[in-house]
């Protein structure tokens, strides 16, 4: 019986490390923004670099209507509410996106704490979501504005959950 143990155990472990090689991360940071975070797969790919103009940075899984990260800074006064930060958002997308439905907001926790915003809407006749995470740093909230087909968006799930986790602030 220990012998059949000894090379499951061995292959066991071969499988667990080959899974690692396989699951590469890869780290965004640029001197022309103040944050970086990690994105868990290669499949996201930068559309928009950040300038030094603006501050802007986008990214593509797939193509836009699989999945899009786009992240803002607003710099908000140091009493501001998040969810008044929330409502505002919510206020111009019931203005610009058809079919918008404001979906729950959840508390959020990783390197930096905030909150997410969920919605649904209508682009090019297929139902969308949208998923922003708004994280504060004191006078700054990092907004990542995740969004994509619906079904796909759920699929991404973990992986803007990983991404907004691993978002930081540079010092």
């Amino acid at each position: 019986m220990r012998t059949i143990k000894s090379p499951l155990l061995g292959l066991f472990t071969l499988l667990l490390l080959s899974a690692g090689c396989f699951a590469q991360t890869w780290s965004f940071s640029d001197p022309n923004v103040d944050y970086g975070f990690d994105l868990p797969e290669e499949k996201w790919k930068m559309t928009v670099k950040p300038t030094a103009a603006s501050t802007k940075s986008e990214f593509v899984y797939g193509d836009r209507r699989q999945g899009l990260l786009e992240v803002r800074i607003i710099t908000v006064p140091k009493d501001a509410a998040l969810t008044d930060i929330i409502n505002d958002d919510e206020q111009k997308h019931r203005q610009f996106l058809p079919g918008y439905v404001t979906g729950k907001i959840e508390r959020f926790t990783g390197r930096m704490g905030g909150a997410i915003a969920n919605f649904e809407f209508v682009a090019g006749g297929r139902n969308m979501a949208g998923r922003y995470y708004f994280l504060r740093s004191d006078t700054t909230v990092y907004l990542l504005k995740f969004s994509g087909e619906k079904e796909m968006l759920r699929t991404l799930r973990t992986q803007t959950d990983q991404i907004a986790r691993t978002f930081r602030a540079k010092p």
